[in-house]
């Protein structure tokens, strides 16, 4: 008796099927019609709102300030950056005549010439020498790596009034008084220009373990069995350097360049420090990059035109020599 119940009761309360879907909820069925849910539209709306003042800054800031310069860059702008008589592209004219920026761009030019060669063999060097080192390697890497923090501006005034201090002071003219050497005024001295010197040390000190730790990533990121194949082949020492590491090395190389060059172009801090704000033609400045000479006529002569349109000149000339260095290397192409 009572399993019949049961039965009857279980049949009763079996809906019927009709054949169509069963109904969904209104907000439910817009979702399952959109492809995502609700709280990734909240999520887009909260990344907004977070962003939002950061981009408005950056555009204000950044993106509009280049785009006044450049209008500046066409204008008579002398003592005020609000925009002057426009005078279209006498700026760039009266800019590229001038014989002490003319100076400053071959100043430039041998100094990149010099110390971009220089740094990338230094740190390449170190970079080899503290990968083969088993135990303490971390505390090497730290240690080259320290001096990357230091900022140009405390380095060159270190290296201005401890280590090549005037006459006769300084450890420079001290460690050379140990050895009957006379004191040199190294920063006034042009015949030799020993002015060089300074400028070279004190950029290598300060960049030279950056760019080593970028080659000792690239050095650990060498599959370990291409030099257990070149070893079975009879490869040593020089023909695994240059067989293996060196090719193996050739993106974070082009790399490296185009990084030393963009940075070469752009000194400024260690040249304004060390020869007294780089006034040039007042005996205290033998040597003066593009940013030098841009930032007295912009700062000290107060001609914000010319001052634009050097940076202008400027940042032409450092997306050209980038876009040469690529092409010459192959950076950026598909495959690199």
């Amino acid at each position: 008796m009572t399993p019949m119940n049961a039965s009857a009761t279980s049949t009763t309360t079996k809906p019927e099927s009709t054949g169509r879907p069963a109904a969904t909820p209104r907000g439910a069925a817009r979702t399952a019609r959109s492809g995502r849910p609700r709280a990734g539209r909240s999520g887009w709306t909260a990344f907004v709102l977070l962003t939002a003042p950061v981009l408005i800054g950056l555009g204000i800031f950044k993106y509009v300030a280049i785009g006044w310069s450049f209008l500046l860059s066409l204008s008579d702008a002398r003592g005020t950056i609000a925009l002057g008589h426009w005078v279209g592209l006498d700026n760039y004219r009266t800019l590229l005549s001038d014989q002490a920026f003319r100076d400053s761009l071959v100043q430039i030019l041998l100094f990149t010439a010099f110390i971009v060669p220089v740094t990338f063999a230094v740190s390449l060097g170190l970079a080899l020498l503290v990968h083969r080192i088993r135990r303490g390697r971390a505390l090497f890497r730290t240690t080259f790596l320290i001096p990357a923090a230091v900022s140009y501006v405390a380095a060159s005034l270190l290296w201005k009034m401890s280590l090549f201090n005037g006459l006769p002071a300084g450890i420079a003219n001290t460690i050379g008084g140990w050895f009957g050497a006379e004191p040199v005024a190294w920063l006034q001295s042009t015949s030799p220009p020993l002015y060089w010197i300074v400028l070279v040390t004190l950029r290598l000190w300060l960049q030279v373990g950056f760019y080593m730790v970028l080659f000792l990533a690239g050095l650990q990121a060498i599959p370990k069995e291409l030099y257990e194949a070149a070893a079975l082949d009879g490869a040593t020492g020089r023909r695994l350097l240059t067989g293996v590491t060196l090719p193996m090395l050739r993106n974070t190389s082009v790399a490296v360049l185009m990084l030393l060059f963009i940075a070469a172009f752009q000194a400024f801090d260690e040249f304004y420090n060390l020869f007294n704000s780089g006034q040039s033609g007042t005996g205290t400045a033998p040597v003066q990059t593009p940013l030098v000479h841009l930032y007295n006529t912009a700062m000290g002569s107060q001609n914000y035109g010319i001052g634009s349109a050097g940076a202008f000149v400027l940042t032409a000339l450092i997306v050209g020599v980038t876009l040469i260095q690529g092409r010459f290397t192959g950076f950026g192409r598909s495959g690199e």
